[in-house]
């Protein structure tokens, strides 16, 4: 018998709908999904928390809680980033034990632990916890393809997470590329090698290899295999759930599930589909056997392209993927998951958009550093000097990168209790969505959040800058689309009228703007700086090479500064963007906040 491990609540969203399903949507189906008998439904971690506070307005603990409510027969289980938790950094060990604490004790039961790098000392503290709090650790290997990384390589770490105390064991094949061979002689190396935990094998369908691989590992002795509802599969995204089940009907490995109750949650998540309509992308459906080279996941594919569109690249995507294998390969052969996935994933794109190692987040050179852990092998010394400079060796540290961090729990606690006289603590798993994401989350728990769009509303109408960006990816012929789905005589107003509303484009984002009667003006959608009352070009003027948020101001007005100061930092592409001085000078003029939206050439400062 095989049991399946149902992603529809995260990870299928994850790869296909930019994590943006929202919980109203999850509870009417979630009794029928507690039917089925699934080996554990993923519902969390990964992605989920940050898109909820920073898209959604949505309490990820909140939604924890409702679905565990709703479904108490199954296991729930999260995807957890070791030392990072659900973030793209790490933290010390009071604040990673606390976690899991409050996870546990909000309904997740089984805890599927990764390093990105593979590093095993990132993943002894939130195993212990996880055990210590009576919760499943499925201890996940990221699977990826390299000189280094060989079956022996594999079987090996999975021996050494055994004798750590796992309860199960994953190959985390976040991209889709493993091959049948390769799924078939890892997992029968296990076994051969007298592991007796239970082997789940979790891949995508990116390559379109991903079907023969399940068939190959379940014949090797797999004992779980990853599988998301068919509305929401295939592509970068899971096999289909049904698919899967009914493949293996009257075979040893049944997994004796009720087809026709699966049939009846497909029905539901096909509403679900056409209701997100808007986000649907082509290029997230397709097979796409290049993964086996660029390698990069279903998650982060689905997340560059709208991260492309918000930087106006969109039509860089290819040349992206390229550099993206080109960058890996000089980073050491990271496997692309997050939070190494963000991290080359973005610096392929500056160097398409920039010119190589021209720009360098803080995360790329932190990195090189060895903050994230030991890279798989070698970076190469001349990228090495280029991210760190001539000194780079005395940069690098060989420790386990959170032995370097103090605890921050009572610190930070102390830090939010003094904003707004600590009314913006309503329960303790606050404070930990304050440490894990201090500026998007302090933004959400003043209820300054505002969702992108609620279940009511959809699906979007086809007017609406979501959807707009949708057919301008699909169809490149928007324009005579646009008319023939709305000719002028549909319209608001009358031909006689003057329009007083318009779409543009400012960097190939899309915007709506308003013209009001008086003679000023509104723009609504994405929101920009550019629209503020400010110089768009002065003398000495520092401007944004990518559109984001300001994160921090690091200088004053009236400042002496250097060339190569710091003096700003933008979040874009959920990393950290460091903006320095171009000349020596001193700061005369500064035309943005902390927390304003920046568009990609929006003026930051003058600096003379």
């Amino acid at each position: 018998m095989v049991q399946l491990h149902e992603m529809i609540f995260r990870d299928a969203h994850q790869s296909l709908l930019a994590t943006r399903m929202r919980t109203e949507d999850m509870l009417p189906i979630a009794s029928k999904i507690d039917q089925v008998g699934f080996f554990s439904l993923e519902i969390w971690g990964g992605a989920t928390f940050d898109v909820a506070i920073r898209y959604l307005n949505e309490d990820p603990w909140m939604r924890l809680k409702k679905l565990k409510e709703a479904m108490p027969n199954t296991p729930l289980q999260m995807l957890e980033r070791a030392m990072n938790i659900v973030a793209y950094w790490n933290f010390p060990d009071d604040v990673v034990e606390k976690f899991i604490y409050y996870a546990k004790k909000n309904g997740i039961d089984y805890f599927r632990i990764f390093d990105a790098l593979n590093d095993l000392r990132n993943m002894e503290t939130p195993m212990k916890a996880a055990k210590e709090n009576g919760g499943h650790v499925q201890a996940c290997l990221s699977y990826t393809i390299s000189p280094i990384h060989t079956v022996e390589y594999f079987v090996d770490k999975f021996k050494q997470l055994e004798k750590m105390g796992a309860d199960s064991l994953c190959i985390k094949d976040m991209a889709g590329m493993i091959s049948p061979k390769r799924a078939y002689d890892i997992i029968k190396g296990c076994k051969d090698e007298g592991i007796k935990l239970p082997m789940d094998l979790h891949s995508h369908c990116t390559s379109g290899m991903t079907g023969m691989a399940y068939q190959r590992a379940v014949e090797a002795g797999a004992d779980i295999l990853d599988t998301a509802m068919s509305p929401i599969s295939g592509g970068t995204a899971a096999p289909a759930t049904e698919s899967v089940v009914a493949a293996l009907q009257g075979t040893e490995w049944d997994t004796n599930y009720d087809l026709a109750l699966l049939i009846e949650c497909r029905e539901y998540f096909l509403k679900i589909w056409e209701k997100y309509r808007h986000l649907h992308r082509f290029d997230a459906l397709k097979v796409d056997p290049s993964v086996t080279l660029h390698q990069v996941p279903g998650g982060m594919l689905s997340n560059l392209i709208f991260q492309l569109e918000e930087q106006g690249a969109r039509d860089k995507y290819r040349e992206i993927l390229t550099e993206t294998a080109r960058v890996r390969e000089e980073l050491g052969y990271p496997p692309l998951v997050t939070p190494t996935s963000q991290v080359v994933g973005v610096q392929a794109v500056m160097n398409v958009l920039h010119g190589r190692y021209k720009v360098i987040p803080k995360e790329t050179k932190d990195y090189c550093r060895g903050m994230y852990g030991k890279p798989p092998a070698e970076i190469h010394p001349e990228i090495m000097k280029k991210v760190l400079g001539p000194k780079w060796k005395e940069e690098v540290i060989e420790c386990r990168p959170s032995d370097l961090l103090k605890p921050i729990w009572n610190e930070k606690k102390k830090e939010l209790m003094e904003i707004d006289g600590g009314r913006l603590i309503k329960k303790d798993e606050d404070i930990m969505t304050y440490i894990l994401y201090s500026a998007v989350g302090l933004k959400f728990l003043k209820g300054e959040a505002r969702a992108e769009f609620t279940s009511d509303q959809l699906p979007l109408p086809i007017d609406h800058q979501f959807t707009r960006a949708m057919i301008k990816q699909s169809f490149p012929e928007h324009k005579q689309l646009w008319l023939e789905i709305e000719p002028p005589e549909k319209r608001k107003g009358t031909p006689a009228q003057i329009p007083t509303e318009y779409e543009v484009e400012v960097d190939g984002e899309p915007y709506t703007v308003k013209v009001i009667p008086t003679g000023g003006f509104m723009v609504a959608g994405a929101g920009s700086a550019a629209a503020a009352a400010k110089p768009t070009d002065v003398e000495g003027g520092v401007k944004s090479n990518m559109q984001g948020t300001i994160l921090k101001i690091k200088v004053k007005k009236g400042d002496k500064v250097k060339k190569g100061t710091i003096i700003a930092t933008v979040e874009a592409m959920k990393m950290e963007q460091e903006i320095s001085s171009e000349r020596e000078g001193e700061v005369k003029e500064i035309f943005v906040k902390e927390g304003m939206p920046v568009a990609n050439g929006d003026l930051l400062m003058q600096i003379l």
